[in-house]
């Protein structure tokens, strides 16, 4: 089979070649290493991760492997576009890894496929210590009594926002508004308007909602911020072409053709150009946001409706799969990883799910972050609101359909009530699979 897995990075953490049956009599004899006096084992590990992420992992893994030197780890990256297509593929063709992030999204087809192991002795673990998870984050992975993964970042919504040039509009930040409760998407809206300028190469949008023209959930949160929402509870129904699903889409078309104020469809203008004023992004955009240095920025709770304000969660966790040879080695790295040490080092760009770890510097004071009271105020306190993204069994064709959709806005070929009408034909009977 063709290899699928992209841009990997293999651990050198044994000496000589303890991966491939050798390791050192002295490694093998350890009685305080974990697992000592066992056979080399290499286990592989596949993320959707970045060059940054894969050496903060380098760097737990070479902590991992003090413990546990029988045990080599291989990391290989795929884009987070094709990895769930890819991990499918994998799957069928009995070759998936060990040990995997997982996203909301794929959970329930992955569960519903019957690929993950049962890891539920590790939370029995008393110096695992599971009563620091946030309960809630751990939901996604529970099943039937079962715990089928542990989570390491549950990023709620925020909006990244060019401090620069609020000031230059002469415009009050939207932390401050929030604090009056004022931050209201009537407010984005004029704000958004105020903050665009220039046309051609010289044209600043005052908000972008989309990161890559994929990522259309950031709208479902004016929608719950009213009380509704893209799906039933249940999702077995969508619901998103309702009164307030029309008018999310009205806002974003007014907002495109009308005002100016947001890019169109195709045109690539991202937040660090400096000429976007406010994008709607996952916490975890944070880490490419520190490298910014041409203007200063911050973050923001996402705009209110009448129910106030509610961010969409993204949430990651690890998964080890049924098929993998090493279970017992996969579940002391999952454990590890998912350790107050693991989630504290992955805290430099994720949402930590342990309440230790989110009330830390370690994760309120990395470098170049906002001040602590901005992250309170908009990851912290907005995550008991936050709506955790939609999953569901066919995802990927439920996902295909509400982008045709999109694709009929952005080409003004239908009204948002056509447009979401259509949609929830297509989609219903994918709900119902």
């Amino acid at each position: 089979m063709k290899k699928l897995l992209t841009g990997t990075l293999v651990m050198a953490l044994a000496a000589g070649s303890a991966g491939c049956g050798g390791g050192k009599p002295e490694e093998k004899a350890n009685p305080a290493a974990g697992g000592g006096g066992d056979k080399p084992v290499e286990l592989k590990f596949v993320t959707w991760g970045n060059q940054a992420h894969l050496e903060v992992y380098q760097k737990l893994v070479d902590k991992f492997r003090e413990t546990h030197p029988n045990i080599t780890v291989k990391i290989d990256s795929i884009p987070f576009a094709e990895y769930q297509q890819k991990m499918s593929v994998l799957a069928a063709g009995r070759e998936l890894p060990d040990l995997a992030w997982v996203a909301e999204r794929m959970v329930p087809q992955f569960m519903q496929n019957g690929i993950l192991e049962d890891v539920s002795d590790i939370t029995k673990d008393a110096a695992f210590n599971s009563g620091d998870f946030i309960p809630s984050t751990l939901q996604l992975f529970q099943k039937d009594s079962k715990l089928y993964g542990l989570p390491f970042s549950t990023p709620p919504s925020v909006m990244f926002y060019n401090k620069d040039m609020f000031d230059k509009a002469g415009l009050s930040s939207p932390n401050e508004l929030a604090k009056q409760g004022k931050w209201t998407w009537e407010e984005f809206v004029k704000s958004a308007k105020t903050l665009s300028s220039g046309s051609g190469a010289n044209k600043t949008y005052g908000a972008n909602f989309f990161r890559d023209w994929k990522t259309w959930i950031m709208l479902a949160s004016y929608s719950l911020s009213y009380g509704s929402g893209p799906f039933s509870d249940d999702m077995s129904k969508f619901t998103w072409s309702d009164q307030y699903g029309v008018q999310a889409l009205k806002m974003l078309q007014t907002m495109m053709f009308t005002d100016q104020s947001h890019p169109k469809a195709g045109e690539q203008v991202s937040f660090e150009s400096g000429k976007i004023g406010m994008f709607f992004d996952n916490y975890s955009y944070v880490s490419k946001a520190r490298t910014i240095k041409d203007f200063k920025w911050s973050i923001a709770p996402m705009p209110s409706g009448s129910k106030g304000s509610v961010p969409m969660m993204g949430q990651a966790g690890y998964a080890v799969f049924k098929e993998t040879k090493h279970p017992k080695e996969a579940k002391e790295l999952l454990k590890f990883f998912a350790s107050q040490e693991g989630i504290q080092a992955t805290a430099t760009f994720f949402v930590p799910p342990r309440k230790s770890v989110l009330d830390s510097d370690a994760f309120l004071k990395q470098p170049g972050n906002p001040d602590p009271d901005i992250i309170k105020q908009a990851v912290i306190d907005e995550m008991p609101k936050a709506k955790v993204q939609p999953g569901h069994i066919q995802w990927q064709k439920i996902d295909t359909e509400i982008l045709a959709g999109f694709d009929q806005l952005f080409g003004q070929v239908a009204e948002p009530e056509k447009v979401l009408k259509t949609v929830e034909e297509k989609v219903n009977p994918l709900l119902k699979k």
